[in-house]
């Protein structure tokens, strides 16, 4: 559904910090920052991860699944794989 490194992206590219993140997805300071702190894919209550999102798009965002194309317009941002570098 959403990894912990989309919500912080999606933070940042709002300028919300956790607390305005909180008060938008109707859910306590603690909650973002469990959700955040985990590793990769953010896992909890559906009905929490819902609420999450939903503010996220609310606010503007378009979150993209791996390897999902874009529908919207205008700038964003993607991480792609590393390309590996040359060793040795």
């Amino acid at each position: 559904m959403i990894t912990s490194q989309q919500m912080r992206a999606a933070r940042a590219l709002l300028g919300l910090d956790q607390r305005q993140l909180a008060k938008l997805a109707g859910l306590s300071v603690p909650t973002i920052q469990r959700m955040e702190s985990s590793g990769g894919q953010v896992r909890g209550v559906v009905s929490t991860l819902v609420k999450v999102i939903t503010a996220l798009e609310g606010a503007g965002i378009e979150l993209l699944g791996e390897n999902a194309p874009s529908t919207g317009f205008g700038r964003g941002v993607r991480l792609r794989e590393a390309k590996k570098g040359k060793s040795g």
